[in-house]
């Protein structure tokens, strides 16, 4: 389907002059209706649409999310006002392929995306930071079609198949954990967890944009699985993928990955966990930043856990409480500019009595830049470290204040530490 519509600033006006009309609507009728605060969606369910839609198999949601950042300290400028707002907003549709199609087992997925920022948003402007401090920032674009897929389970559920154009980082879960490619229980959604990069997904794995691909998903032991994938590995997010994948060039990133999800015993019950392990092959010809020869053929490897470690209630249904995550990546240092990757950190849910569903997290991550680039970088590595809270104010409304301290941004011994206050607001119609 591609770049549906390009080029949009009326349209972006028009769009959003649209929701806040609904937002206004919804909140007059709001007496009418019901209580409004306590409902999932501001629009409840599209004022009851959603219901009906789910009874003919499909489901649909409509999110937004508006993030300002703000550099306070060090990095490249202070005074530099561009890409300090920015936002995205997120159209998800699901069909369930029995009640549509009469094909059982399967499911088609469709995700439109659009943001409202500068090219190279507040990072690039006043920050300098390689990993970036910004994973939810994207070029400005009214709609773009960035997944279509379709999902089919086999033998009860125990192999998926999905094809299509996708996002290769994610999307299944093992014993309720997200698996399949580097995910992460506490540190893997721009929009509710870390805002910086480096704390979502590992940068020194070079994922793909989303493209063309197919993922094998396997989980025949409740508590084991393994999984391949691959996908166009020269993928633009605003085509189709057909000119990139069958081009001239056909070159295809091919992923790995297993893992375990053990139930550790406690007075609270079982502590959820699960430790994945992965490997890597991107065979287009690439160098460092320094390189003046490309070579095919980049493999490397990561890890990543996470680990409930402490429960507050027994419910299974529960997860307020302490969890801790941990990544590691390798990639050579002849074909990529960050050839070592480590972060850790916390998250916990309910740290307020009485505020059950707020979380609050903490991160560290470090990249440690290749030797042959040592004219890129003036300093061996990069470090970040993220605290932020994010308080649910209604069923569909969620805000978060965050504050990130960038050690030696870009690597650039020239460029002081730098220190970026952030405020998120992330609504769900």
């Amino acid at each position: 389907m591609g770049n549906v519509i390009r080029d949009g600033h009326d349209m972006t006006r028009i769009l959003l002059g649209l929701v806040l009309l609904l937002v206004m609507i919804d909140v007059c009728s709001a007496a009418h209706a019901g209580d409004v605060t306590h409902s999932d969606s501001l629009t409840g369910g599209f004022w009851g649409l959603s219901d009906h839609l789910a009874e003919d198999g499909i489901e649909a949601s409509f999110g937004v999310t508006n993030i300002y950042q703000a550099n306070v300290k060090g990095g490249l400028s202070t005074n530099n006002k561009r890409g300090r707002y920015s936002g995205s907003y997120d159209l998800e549709v699901t069909i369930d392929t029995q009640k549509l199609f009469g094909v059982e087992d399967g499911s088609l997925y469709i995700h439109g995306e659009g943001w409202w920022s500068r090219s190279g948003g507040i990072n690039d402007a006043s920050v300098g930071s390689v990993f970036g401090v910004n994973g939810d920032s994207g070029s400005r674009d009214t709609l773009v079609i960035t997944e279509v897929w379709w999902e089919q389970a086999m033998f009860d559920d125990t192999l998926q198949l999905r094809l299509g154009k996708l996002d290769i980082t994610g999307g299944f879960e093992c014993r309720g954990c997200p698996v399949t490619f580097d995910g992460s229980t506490f540190a893997n959604d721009e929009a509710s967890q870390f805002l910086n990069s480096a704390l979502v997904n590992n940068p020194s794995i070079p994922f793909p944009d989303y493209g063309l691909g197919a993922v094998l998903y396997w989980n025949p032991i409740e508590w084991w699985y393994a999984s391949v994938g691959i996908a166009d590995a020269q993928s633009d997010a605003k085509e189709t993928g057909f000119r990139t994948a069958f081009g001239s060039e056909d070159y295809f990133f091919s992923i790995f990955e297993t893992g375990v999800a053990p139930w550790l015993d406690s007075a609270k019950g079982p502590l959820h966990g699960i430790y994945r392990i992965g490997l890597w092959n991107d065979p287009q010809p690439k160098a460092n930043s320094d390189g003046t020869k490309s070579s095919r053929d980049d493999v490397g490897f990561y890890l990543s856990c996470d680990q409930v470690v402490a429960k507050e209630n027994s419910d299974l249904e529960d997860s307020q409480g302490l969890g801790a995550f941990f990544r590691y990546g390798y990639a050579p240092s002849k074909r990529n500019d960050i050839t070592n990757f480590w972060s850790f950190g916390f998250q916990y849910q309910g740290l307020i009595d009485g505020r059950d569903n707020d979380v609050s997290g903490v991160g560290f991550a470090q990249g440690i830049f290749s030797d042959s680039a040592d004219s890129t970088y003036t300093d061996d590595y990069e470090n970040a470290v993220e605290l932020y809270y994010n308080a649910q104010v209604t069923g569909w409304l969620n805000i978060s204040p965050s504050i990130q301290y960038i050690t030696n941004p870009g690597g650039n011994k020239a460029v002081s530490d730098a220190i970026v206050l952030g405020l998120r607001v992330q609504m769900t119609f």
